[in-house]
């Protein structure tokens, strides 16, 4: 167990002797690499607004006292203990980890100085983020309240403050019982909703200011004329007060310009670099407010100079163009979740590391997924030159993908479209920004055509992707699809740029780096050989489709959240799944697919055919003693007969070069091929990449990834050995995907026989049916069998025949998927 130990707290210049105390973090949770490094004196100590720099501040972060109460209770009289503050109560690294719930208050203390020069200044305190209903006290004058779970908050504080100072912060946080944004947090995570965030998880920090200065600032460009507009408010100014901008380029001056207070200043840049993420150039800047020739305020700030637009390429595609040119936009879908602090990273360096892996890996975007972060994140994206997709955290109802747009209560739009106007504001000035998403999945969406005009009214300088995924209504300037896992193309309308917003989910699970041992992905994969396998051929058919007039991509996902192994990295950040290399060449396109071949291994019957095939004009070359194959080895001209244990290596070569090698191992198998009482049929196969039991060719171990798919009927099928064996277990994979009418079956029942023809029930299962629509989900079905010697196997599984009455589709026949059985 690791204690981490504070006496002295160094804040900007200034200390203070805090509480000794000693704080634990658990050692069963799932930690990141830059867990061991976090301590009291050293959590996000980094100036938290980077495109609005005052020189004087002082950081709250560290050790808090914290307590949970009652909902209704008021100040407690005594604290519970301490909490490192800016990590959620929920998170190992608050030294917390504990929940709340909606029936209960999170209340925080700190005591604080406030240095002598500060004297006869306006003292703000400011919170970057803290969810979700927020009350603050000060020497016990309460000083405030907000509501939100996002964005940055302020209190002037001044009338409150004294020599010593006592902050105390009620939080209140409903979580997904309520309708405020929420994003993918829950009070009962499970499947793709995670752990919840309740209270303070961004920094929190206090602010001298003037009692005239500026408020903010806030740029436009436009690149026909090379002109930056800078419009900038401010507090307490009077008439013949005014604003100087001078802007810098590598530390040299190159314009400036003044005006009235309250006017827009016009700045030419000659010669401007645009910014891009192959150059993501920014310029600084420093504004003034000026008032009788002194200087009453200032702030430093920076600038990327970029269009982002929609536009037609030479065959007539709509696009989106970046400064007037297409760049295909490729990104991974980012939760900005951490096993160590949930929504916190556990550092800026842990934070900006992820940001340089989606760099490393070739991508040039990333979809932040309903959740905002904090404002060094944007501002590291602005660095490095990532774009970003910012979704707005949703919340409310859900609909389905053919349902009408909910009816919110006047409160709960009321408070969705101040959150949402509040990300925007907040986040406007960062040029990595490109696009706005109010909706995704249906999550809370409403009056789909008003928001988008809305956001519209608010940031004319992006694009608005009004409904990512699905419950499309023709809005905005994006046309969005979701397709699980392989990627699919929509029929382009002629007006807005065609984008696959969601695609992939290889789930690929590493022993060792796992939030439980239960996990899933969209695929549920077992080799990093399979995983690159998939990845080549989802992206080789991502780069036709971008020939075909598709804008961008956005692969599911950057790391693994909680259950879900879907990320290209493990959840603790500790491994990257293949090679980055690799990644980099098939995120860039600059890469030939290995060959496939089908079967994809393991067991097989003698007379078999083992299928190679290469995409484009690639020739594949193999071999079969599981030599390595080149150039000199046979060319493949048509399938490979098995007869004995075998291993096929293959490359496929064409002018540009050589793929991976692919390999692959045949072994004769004693079980014979299945056999359906419902005639087995290819109609009835869905687009899951999983194990089948198919019929056709293989055996217990054949993957072809589809599923095999029963209408109505009840799934019967039968398995016959060569020779008598011991069963002991049986597991049954089944697909639940309530939204298309795939139903998990009422029951599952196992028949064993000696002679094929007199059958005996071995074991039986039963499962709950779902009462209500849920996210996809794998079943299974584990069936524990006194060991005996069968020679043949039956399963049984019931289809419930219908659609339950809760169901869109109630009178539609439901239908059984079945995955792969597994034999002990």
């Amino acid at each position: 167990m690791r204690a981490i130990v504070c006496a002295i707290l160094f804040i900007t210049g200034f200390s203070f002797v805090t509480l000794s105390q000693t704080r634990t973090v658990p050692e069963e949770n799932l930690m990141t690499p830059w867990a061991e490094t976090v301590n009291p004196g050293n959590a996000w100590q980094e100036y938290p607004r980077p495109q609005f720099v005052r020189e004087e501040w002082q950081n709250l972060n560290g050790l808090w006292e914290y307590a949970i109460t009652e909902k209704n209770e008021k100040i407690p009289d005594a604290f519970e203990g301490e909490i490192l503050v800016p990590f959620p109560v929920e998170s190992a690294l608050s030294g917390v980890n504990k929940k709340t719930g909606p029936e209960h208050c999170l209340w925080y203390r700190k005591k604080f100085l406030i240095p002598d020069a500060w004297a006869g200044k306006r003292i703000l305190l400011h919170f970057e983020a803290c969810d979700w209903e927020t009350e603050v006290w000060v020497n016990g004058k309460k000083t405030g309240s907000h509501r939100g779970g996002y964005t940055p908050f302020s209190f002037d504080i001044t009338a409150a403050i004294a020599l010593e100072n006592e902050l105390i912060v009620r939080v209140w946080d409903p979580t997904d019982t309520g309708y405020q944004p929420v994003g993918k947090q829950a009070n009962d995570p499970g499947g793709i909703f995670y752990t919840s965030t309740t209270g303070i998880w961004q920094t929190v920090w206090l602010e001298p200011v003037g009692k005239t200065c500026i408020e903010s600032v806030k740029a436009g460009f436009d690149r026909e004329k090379n002109i930056l507009e800078l419009n900038c408010t401010g507090i307490g100014i009077e008439k013949g007060d005014s604003i100087e901008a001078i802007i810098y380029k590598d530390g040299q001056e190159i314009t400036r310009t003044s005006g009235a207070s309250g006017s827009p200043l016009f700045l030419n840049i000659m010669d401007p670099c645009l910014w891009s993420p192959d150059q993501p150039c920014l310029y600084d800047g420093i504004v003034h407010l000026k008032r009788d020739g002194e200087t009453p305020d200032r702030v430093k700030t920076y600038f990327g100079l970029r269009e982002i637009s929609l536009g037609r390429d030479a065959e007539g595609h709509v696009r989106i163009m970046l400064n007037g040119e297409f760049v295909f936009q490729n990104g991974p879908l980012d939760q900005g979740f951490w096993p160590d602090g949930i929504y916190t990273p556990p550092s800026e360096e842990a934070m900006v590391n992820d940001l340089k892996m989606i760099k490393a890996l070739g991508f040039n975007m990333l979809r932040k997924h309903v959740k905002v972060e904090n404002r060094r994140f944007y501002h590291w994206c602005d660095r490095m030159g990532i774009l970003v997709w910012q979704d707005m955290p949703n919340g409310d109802l859900k609909i389905g993908p053919s349902d009408p747009d909910i009816q919110r209560n006047p409160e709960s739009a009321a408070r969705f479209e101040y959150e949402l106007s509040e990300m925007i504001n907040t986040l406007y000035n960062h040029p990595s920004i490109i696009m706005w998403v109010p909706f995704n999945e249906g999550w809370g969406q409403y009056e789909t055509g008003r928001i988008t005009d809305m956001v519209k009214d608010l940031d004319l300088s992006r694009l608005v992707n009004s409904a990512s995924g699905w419950a499309d209504r023709g809005n905005g300037d994006i046309y969005d699809i979701h397709h699980y896992p392989d990627p699919a193309f929509p029929q382009p309308d002629g007006k807005r740029a065609i984008v696959l917003g969601e695609f992939g989910g290889l789930g690929l699970p590493f022993q060792g780096h796992l939030w439980e041992e239960s996990n899933w992905g969209y695929s549920n994969l077992t080799s990093a050989d399979d995983f690159m396998d998939i990845y080549e051929q989802y992206y080789d058919t991502v780069f036709r489709m971008k020939d075909a007039g598709l804008s961008a991509c956005i692969y599911t996902q950057l790391t693994d959240v909680e259950t879900e192994t879907n990320g290209l990295m493990t959840y603790d950040r500790k491994v990257v799944k293949a090679d980055t290399a690799w990644f980099r060449s098939v995120n860039t396109g600059d890469f030939i697919p290995a060959p496939r071949m089908l079967p994809l291994g393991n067991y097989c019957h003698p007379g078999d055919s083992v299928y190679i095939t290469a995409t484009g004009n690639a020739i594949v070359h193999y071999t079969l003693d599981g030599s390595l194959p080149g150039l000199h080895s046979p060319v493949y001209s048509g399938p490979v007969v098995f007869r004995e244990d075998m291993t096929v290596r293959a490359v496929a070569a064409d002018s540009a070069g050589e793929s991976r090698v692919q390999s692959r191992s045949y072994v004769k198998t004693n079980i014979s091929r299945p056999v359906y009482a419902f005639p087995y049929s290819p109609k009835y196969m869905a687009g899951g990449d999983y194990a089948l039991l198919d019929g056709l060719r293989g055996s217990t171990a054949f993957r072809d990834g589809k599923w095999q798919g029963i209408k109505k009927e009840n799934f019967d099928i039968t398995f016959a050995f060569d020779e008598p064996e011991t069963l002991c277990e049986l597991e049954v994979g089944f697909l639940e995907a309530t939204g298309n009418g795939i139903f998990p079956p009422l029951s599952v029942t196992v028949y064993v026989s000696g002679n094929g023809v007199t059958f005996r029930e071995a074991a039986t299962a039963t499962v709950d049916p779902p009462a209500e629509y849920r996210d996809n989900v794998i079943h299974k079905v584990i069936l524990p069998i006194e060991p005996q010697q069968v020679k043949y196997i039956r399963v049984e599984a019931t289809n419930p025949g219908l659609c339950p009455d809760w169901h869109k589709g109630r009178v539609m026949e439901s239908w059984i998927f079945m995955d792969e059985i597994a034999f002990k």
